[in-house]
């Protein structure tokens, strides 16, 4: 069974930090890993993702103020916010994309976790 766990989420103020963690457990091979958000009224974006080779790609929104990690013996990618603002307020939700014993190449989802940056 895959699972991605997420945590981390919370209520700050603008300025402050918050690392989000995702946790991904029952996937064979991992390709790549990212984060997505989505605010309400809004399509979900494309946050930050992370390859096997550990070659990122962010969002011009959060350049300089997220950085995306994994610890690859845990199956686990963080999501370190600095600088947050308060148009950072969305769900972020915690995307895997690998194979499992199920199937091959499939996207899995987190539950989603909010995050609430106030002025």
């Amino acid at each position: 069974q895959v699972q991605l766990v997420e945590s981390g989420g919370g209520l700050v103020q603008a300025g402050g930090s918050l690392r989000l963690s995702c946790a991904a457990s029952g996937i064979i091979r991992i390709n790549s890993m990212a984060w997505y958000r989505q605010a309400p009224g809004k399509q979900r974006e494309l946050v930050a993702t992370i390859f096997n080779g550990g070659m990122t790609n962010y969002a011009d929104s959060v350049k300089g103020r997220f950085t995306i990690s994994r610890d690859n013996a845990k199956n686990t990618i963080f999501l370190q916010m600095d600088s947050l603002k308060p148009e950072d307020t969305s769900v972020y939700y915690c995307n895997a994309v690998g194979s499992s014993r199920w199937s091959l190449n499939s996207s899995y989802w987190g539950q989603g976790t909010q995050v609430t940056v106030s002025s």
